[in-house]
């Protein structure tokens, strides 16, 4: 049996396996770029509160693909099969999945500020992926877009939070670039 220094070792060689593997998931943040630029474009329009809310929720459905595009791109594993934190990561996203129920609630009672509830569930939902790539961006993130999404929500528009989510959704690139680099770093010397 093994004691729990062991198991502690074999899970940090899993999330390290992980974060090599699948770059701190940095294809699904750079897919989430294109869905926030889709997110302003349809709120800068002059369409119905109501249609730019459902295209919004639209945007989303590509986000898997681009996310699968990028992958390929940056010659990142996608799925990672050989590593079970992999369907943990799957359940991260999926929990996401059941907030939208507020986003939807939403839509159909207070559709002005559906787009901000929205934003803070994509925001929310990056926490958990702050332990599984040992990614300070992640767990910075997670706090300050719904945060700051909640204030632009109150005192805004939808579209200063669109601005917002899609300049994030950059830095947040950058800064997972950076990270990842520091890893590939630390790995040479």
């Amino acid at each position: 049996m093994k004691n729990r220094k062991e198991s502690i070792f074999e899970l940090q060689e899993l999330q390290i396996d992980s974060i090599r593997k699948q770059k701190r998931g940095l294809h699904f943040i750079m897919a989430s770029v294109f869905v926030w630029m889709a997110v302003l474009i349809i709120h800068l329009s002059a369409l119905p509160i109501m249609t730019k809310n459902l295209f919004t929720f639209c945007c989303s459905a590509p986000l898997v693909l681009l996310a699968y595009l990028f992958s390929h791109i940056l010659k990142i594993d996608f799925q990672n099969k050989g590593n079970p934190l992999s369907v943990l990561g799957l359940l991260f996203s999926l929990n996401q999945l059941l907030y939208i129920l507020i986003a939807m609630w939403i839509y159909a009672t207070i559709p002005e500020k559906m787009l901000m509830v929205y934003a803070m569930i994509f925001g929310a939902h990056l926490l958990p992926y702050g332990w599984l790539y040992r990614s300070k961006s992640y767990y910075t993130f997670s706090v300050i877009i719904p945060v700051v999404v909640l204030l632009l929500g109150i005192y805004s528009s939808a579209i200063a939070i669109a601005i917002f989510m899609l300049v994030t959704e950059a830095v947040f690139c950058v800064l997972l670039i950076i990270e990842n680099k520091k890893i590939e770093f630390c790995e040479t010397n």
